[in-house]
């Protein structure tokens, strides 16, 4: 009869325990998120409940697994305790990490609602972010370290293994000298402020959003949803666009290549009309002016302003849009034209040594034209 109650103790009591102290804690938890809504820290918190249930579990198990008395848990004593410990050490690396996260998720979400400077918002989002990031690879490479020291060979190679981590670690830093490099660009992007997520780039020619931010590589995603995957170390040496810099607020330009008889003076009253329509103009400024000439055509350029990136796109596509359907409903003449008409000749002997008429040669396109007849002229 001992044999059965006794593991019927061991193991009931151990999950009793577990599932008891699992149901305080989330109790505590509501309570205090309830008292608390300004911060969603205790909110947050009760997600640590499954680590925390395994880790409690597991410590009790591995401290009473040999009060079972079965002949299966004598005959692999050790192996039953080496099992528990890795798992014990890997509960509590799995419970380390969501704790961290959850301490920083709840930090920047009171950041969050109590800046309302975007651009502050999206470096400290950048930085949370690699800091969660770094806390779990430091935690996740001490529980591996720790769970390989459990074994006893680990520890007997323990002393040849320092005895050359020096040669080691010279050949790693040099094998992983790019991996290095980025990792430290990493550190120096966020903590730098050169780039944050969510900020408006342009990168190779390539127009896009900072999507994700890593230790070692950085995707931008395009207007068009391709993602660009680049090294960190990219952005640290070499010249790139950043747009979300200084404010998001930006101007355009819209060019027209025009007559040189298209009304000006009308365009600007009709571009004020436009923008003063458009809901993406944030009415800060706008202008326009002939900036360029040329033999066939003027240069019109039209500058307008936006609160961010997307809106001046949307801006000048408007202008641009409504401005070439009024002149061509209200003033055509004023789109360009291509000059159709045979140029004029001069007249006299000069003229007639260039047709041949005084030879009785036939111009090359096959007829005379009359040199005291004016030339007749076409548009298209």
């Amino acid at each position: 009869m001992e044999n059965v109650l006794r593991p019927l103790l061991v193991l009931g009591g151990s999950l009793v325990i577990t599932l008891l102290v699992g149901w305080l804690v989330d109790l505590l938890l509501r309570r205090a998120d309830s008292r608390h809504h300004e911060t969603p820290l205790w909110g947050l918190l009760r997600l640590c409940r499954p680590p925390l249930q395994v880790v409690l579990c597991t410590a009790l198990l591995r401290a009473s697994f040999d009060q079972l008395r079965i002949d299966v848990v004598r005959d692999n004593r050790d192996a039953i305790g080496q099992v528990l410990t890795l798992v014990l050490i890997g509960a509590t690396a799995w419970l380390v990490i969501r704790v961290a996260a959850t301490i920083v998720q709840s930090s920047y979400a009171r950041y969050a609602t109590s800046t309302r400077d975007p651009a502050r918002v999206r470096r400290v989002r950048t930085q949370v972010t690699l800091i969660q990031r770094v806390v779990t690879a430091v935690v996740a490479t001490v529980a591996v370290a720790a769970m390989l020291l459990t074994f006893p060979a680990m520890q007997s190679v323990g002393t040849s293994m320092l005895a050359s981590a020096g040669v080691l670690g010279i050949v790693a830093g040099v094998a992983a000298q790019s991996t290095l490099g980025n990792l430290f660009a990493g550190f120096q992007i966020a903590f730098g402020d050169m780039v944050r997520l969510g900020d408006t780039v342009v990168v190779d020619g390539e127009w896009g959003t900072v999507e994700e931010i890593t230790l070692t590589f950085l995707t931008v995603r395009t207007w068009d949803e391709r993602r660009f995957t680049m090294p960190v170390s990219y952005f640290t040496s070499n010249p790139f666009e950043n747009w979300s810099r200084g404010g998001v607020q930006m101007s355009g330009t819209v060019f027209f290549q025009l007559d040189h008889s298209a009304p000006v003076s009308a365009m600007r009253d009709k571009l004020r009309d436009i923008l003063g329509e458009c809901a993406a103009w944030d009415g800060r400024d706008w202008s326009l002016a002939v900036t360029d000439t040329s033999p066939t055509t003027m240069e019109v350029r039209a500058v307008v302003t936006a609160k961010d990136a997307d809106d001046i796109w949307t801006v000048r596509c408007a202008v641009r849009e409504q401005m070439i359907g009024w002149l061509r409903d209200h003033h055509p003449y004023a789109l360009p034209r291509v000059v159709t008409s045979p140029a004029v000749l001069p007249p006299g002997d000069h003229w007639r040594e260039l047709t041949g008429a005084d030879h009785g040669r036939t111009p090359p396109n096959g007829h005379v034209p009359t040199p005291d007849k004016a030339p007749r002229t076409g548009r298209g």
